[in-house]
C-alpha cells in the first residue's frame, strides 16, 4: 500500500492528501471510497478521475467501495457549480443509479475478495434519518463560520446558496462516518472540488468516535488549452453509448491535442511508465501518425463500450479520414458510420449496372444530375473511397453489407444502408 501515493503522483492524479496518511499506508491495506450522485442518467468522462483513484487503490491492496448517492442526489452538491441544480424525483435517482453502476463496473473488480469492490446506497442511512436528532448529534459540530470556509459554499455566496444544498456538507460528512462505523472505512478519495467535504467528513469522525481518518483528492483536470476536460461542442462526453455513440467516444480521444495526451495516458489507462515513454517515443519521431492517440482512444473505447466496438471505431476513424481501405471495412463499421453520417436506404431497384449519376443525384449532395455530372467531371465525388473517373460509371459493387458510401469534396458525406 505504501507505493499507492506514488502511483498517483507520476500519473499526476495526486492533489492533496492527509498528513498521516502515509504512515497509515505503511501498516497495510485500507479501505476507501468515492460517492456519485446519480443526478445524471450516465457518468460522463470527467467523472472517470475519482474512479481512477479507486482503480488505483485496488490494484495497490485496498477495497474499494462505491457510494451511490441515491440520498445525497436527492439534494445535490453545490461543489463546482454556479447555481442551484434542479431537484430530481426519487425514482429518477433510482433509475440514474443503476446504469451508473454497470459502467463502474468497467473500471473495478466486484467481487467477495479481500480487496473485491463493493457498491453501497446512502439512501440506505441518510433518507431513515430523523432531523432533530440529527442536528443534535451531526449538526452541532459544524458551526457556520467553517462551513462557510470551504470551497464549495463560499463560491456560492454571490449568487445565494440554499440551506438545502447549504446542509450537503453534513450529508456527506455522515456518508463517511458511517462507512467508518460499518464498513472500517478510513479513506474517502474525490476530486479537489470535494476537499472541503472530505475533511468535514474527518473532522465528524475524529469528534464522534475519536478515530483517525483520510482523504486523498485528484487535481481538476483541464485541457492544455485551459479548457474543461470532458467537454465539446456538442456538451459532455457521456460513458452511455445512447449519449455518446462509440465512434464520438473514440473521436474525442483521438482528436486530444499533442499536449494532452501523454496526460491521457497516464491518467485514463493502466499503461506503465515505460509502456507510454515508448508511446510518446514513437509519436515524437512520427507525430503524424497519432500513435498514443490511437492508443488511448482504442483503450478507453474498449473499455467502455466493448472490444468489438472499439476496432468498428478505429476503423471507421481510419477510413474517414483516409488512412484505411474501405473495401477491407467489416459491415460492423459502416453500420456505426452509417448512424454518424447523412444516410438512407439504397433505392429501390438500384444495383451494381445503376448509373453512378442516379446513385449520387439520390444523396442530396447534389441539386440536380446535372450538377451531379459537373462534380464528378471535376474530381469532387467519390465512391466507396475512390474518385468517380467518367460520369457514364455505373456503381459496381457494394461495400461490405451492401452499403455505398458517397463523399463530396472532404466533408459532404452519404452512406446508402442495405435495401430493405
Amino acid at each position: 500500500m505504501e507505493h499507492f501515493l506514488d502511483e498517483l503522483a507520476w500519473r499526476g492524479l495526486l492533489h492533496d492528501e492527509t498528513p498521516d496518511l502515509r504512515r497509515r499506508l505503511a501498516r497495510g491495506p485500507i479501505t476507501g471510497y468515492v460517492g456519485f450522485d446519480p443526478t445524471a442518467p450516465s457518468l460522463q468522462i470527467g467523472n472517470l478521475v475519482p474512479v481512477m483513484l479507486l482503480a488505483h487503490l485496488q490494484r495497490s491492496g485496498g477495497k474499494p467501495i462505491v457510494v451511490v448517492g441515491d440520498g445525497t442526489g436527492l439534494i445535490g452538491d453545490p461543489s463546482g457549480k454556479s447555481k442551484e441544480r434542479p431537484l430530481l424525483d426519487a425514482a429518477t435517482i433510482a433509475g440514474n443509479a443503476e446504469r451508473q453502476r454497470s459502467q463502474l463496473a468497467q473500471f473495478l473488480e466486484f467481487n467477495d475478495s479481500a480487496t473485491g469492490a463493493t457498491v453501497v446506497s446512502n439512501a440506505e442511512w441518510l433518507c431513515g434519518l430523523e432531523l432533530v436528532p440529527f442536528l443534535r448529534d451531526v449538526g452541532k459540530y459544524f458551526t457556520v463560520s467553517y462551513m462557510l470556509q470551504k470551497e464549495s459554499v463560499k463560491g456560492r455566496m454571490a449568487d445565494g446558496i440554499s440551506y438545502t444544498e447549504f446542509s450537503y456538507m453534513l450529508l456527506q460528512a455522515y456518508d463517511f462516518l458511517h462507512l467508518y462505523r460499518t464498513r472500517h472505512c478510513e479513506l474517502q478519495l474525490g476530486g479537489s472540488d470535494q476537499w472541503g467535504n472530505i475533511t468535514a467528513g474527518i473532522e465528524l469522525i475524529r469528534r464522534l468516535e475519536g478515530g483517525d481518518a483520510h482523504g486523498v483528492c485528484a487535481p481538476l483536470i483541464t485541457t492544455a488549452a485551459g479548457a474543461k476536460f470532458g467537454k465539446t461542442e456538442s456538451g459532455a462526453v457521456w460513458l452511455d453509448p445512447e449519449m455518446t455513440s462509440p465512434y464520438e467516444f473514440y473521436q474525442f480521444w483521438i482528436n486530444a491535442d499533442d499536449r494532452d495526451v501523454a496526460a491521457h495516458l497516464k491518467t485514463f489507462t493502466f499503461m506503465t511508465r515505460a509502456e507510454i515513454s515508448q508511446l510518446m517515443q514513437q509519436h515524437g519521431e512520427a507525430p503524424g501518425d497519432r500513435i498514443p492517440h490511437k492508443a488511448v482512444a482504442f483503450e478507453m473505447t474498449a473499455r467502455i463500450h466493448g472490444d468489438g466496438l472499439a476496432r468498428s471505431a478505429a476503423e471507421a476513424s481510419l477510413t474517414m479520414f483516409g488512412e484505411g481501405n474501405p473495401a477491407e471495412a467489416k459491415a460492423a463499421t459502416w453500420k456505426m458510420l452509417a448512424s454518424e453520417l447523412p444516410h438512407g436506404p439504397l433505392p429501390a431497384g438500384f444495383g451494381p449496372n445503376t448509373p453512378v449519376v442516379e446513385l449520387v443525384n439520390s444523396t442530396g449532395l447534389v441539386k440536380s444530375k446535372g450538377e451531379a455530372r459537373r462534380q464528378i467531371q471535376q474530381g469532387g465525388i467519390s465512391l466507396n473511397g475512390r474518385p468517380i473517373g467518367d460520369v457514364n460509371d455505373c456503381i459496381g459493387n457494394s461495400l461490405d453489407g451492401g452499403y455505398y458510401w458517397v463523399r463530396r469534396g472532404k466533408k459532404s458525406n452519404f452512406i446508402f444502408t442495405p435495401s430493405p
